[in-house]
């Protein structure tokens, strides 16, 4: 089934960008949280690599590994301390020769160990300098994205706030200018009907189609302020809004509209079925007036641990090429669905027409009771 996912804003949501610390990583960062420790620590790693140097022989060399403390001592404390190191395993490097029978150690070789721990504790240092500004610079730059979001989590609450009053002021006005307006229209033009009338004038006909136009126009300011007004739900109101909303679709367009919920309907919170709802309505709209769908079918309903709308018709389907043209409505269900914290898709259906997708898990839609973004 060809399917198109809606990329959800989504959410989103506060996040930690830390890799996650493996045990050993986990045990290195317990050894070195405190310095004391680290000293002792790397105090013992000498004397041990000194007392192996002494067992092995002088014939064998052992320069390499007394690298380790260095490192430990330069990378997690300082410069200062992993030179200390470095003098410290050049001691225990000649002692333990030494005391294994090398009768002398040449302070040509001394130097050159010391220059290369030296050397090697410099540039270790200096990677350590660099790691740690790159790792603030990220802080820095996860903490701007993090109020970026948020900022734009609050901006996105209050524009879906202010959609949600002009909608209703619109409908608010609809209701009560232009269509008291028309009604009073109608009535002056019944009137002036049955004047006509009463003297015989043969304008009684245009007359008749006056009024029925008018009345036409009262009936589609009233379906109009109603779409305008699509309610703010109750936990329990979705059920009975989704058959209102599948009533005014067959008053308004003949479509019809097959509602299928199970019962009891699935939990949700007043926030959630509001979105649902409004879900529903811009999915049905879309399939009445762009898809020419005849037979709708709205589904609510619960699936495993998940509520599930589904909004299924038998309109012509889409395109790639629709996108430009109902990207509105698609990007105002996705917005929806987002501020939620559901899922959402569209499907083209086989052989003809369309799917809508919106499932959000049961205990979130049970429990969201706001719009506020989650830590």
């Amino acid at each position: 089934m060809d399917d198109m996912r809606i990329a959800a804003p989504a959410a989103p949501h506060a996040f930690n960008v830390a890799a996650p610390r493996d045990a050993k990583r986990d045990w290195i960062f317990s050894l070195t949280n405190s310095k004391i420790t680290l000293v002792v620590f790397c105090l013992f790693l000498v004397a041990f690599l000194g007392y192996i140097d002494y067992l092995t022989g002088y014939e064998q060399t052992f320069l390499l590994f007394y690298l380790v403390p260095i490192a430990l001592g330069t990378w997690f404390s300082s410069l200062s301390l992993g030179l200390t190191f470095a003098v410290l395993s050049v001691v225990a490097w000649v002692i333990a020769d030494v005391a294994a029978g090398l009768p002398t150690v040449g302070w040509w070789n001394i130097g050159m160990t010391l220059g290369a721990y030296a050397v090697f504790t410099g540039l270790l240092a200096k990677l350590r300098s660099l790691f740690l500004e790159l790792d603030q610079r990220v802080r820095e730059r996860t903490q701007a994205l993090r109020r970026e979001i948020a900022e734009r989590e609050r901006l996105d609450r209050e524009i879906a706030g202010v959609a949600d009053r002009e909608r209703r002021r619109l409908g608010q006005e609809l209701h009560d200018s232009l269509g008291q307006h028309l009604t009073g229209t109608a009535l002056t033009a019944e009137t002036l009907r049955e004047n006509l009338v009463a003297r015989g004038a043969p304008e009684v006909n245009e007359a008749d189609k006056v009024v029925r136009y008018i009345e036409e126009g009262i009936d589609l300011t009233r379906n109009l302020a109603r779409g305008f007004f699509s309610p703010e739900l109750d936990a329990e109101g979705l059920g009975g809004a989704l058959h209102g909303l599948a009533e005014n679709m067959w008053e308004r367009f003949q479509a019809q509209c097959k509602i299928d919920i199970d019962e009891p309907v699935p939990a949700t919170s007043a926030v959630v079925a509001t979105q649902l709802y409004r879900i529903a309505q811009e999915a049905v709209m879309n399939a009445v007036k762009h898809a020419r769908a005849e037979h709708i079918d709205i589904r609510l309903r619960r699936n495993g641990q998940k509520v599930l709308l589904e909004i299924a018709d038998d309109g012509v389907g889409f395109v790639q090429e629709d996108l430009s043209r109902h990207g509105l409505g698609l990007r105002l269900m996705s917005h929806g669905a987002s501020m939620i914290g559901a899922d959402f898709r569209i499907e083209r259906r086989h052989p003809r027409g369309t799917r809508v997708l919106c499932h959000i898990s049961s205990a979130r839609a049970a429990q969201k009771n706001s719009y506020e973004p989650e830590n």
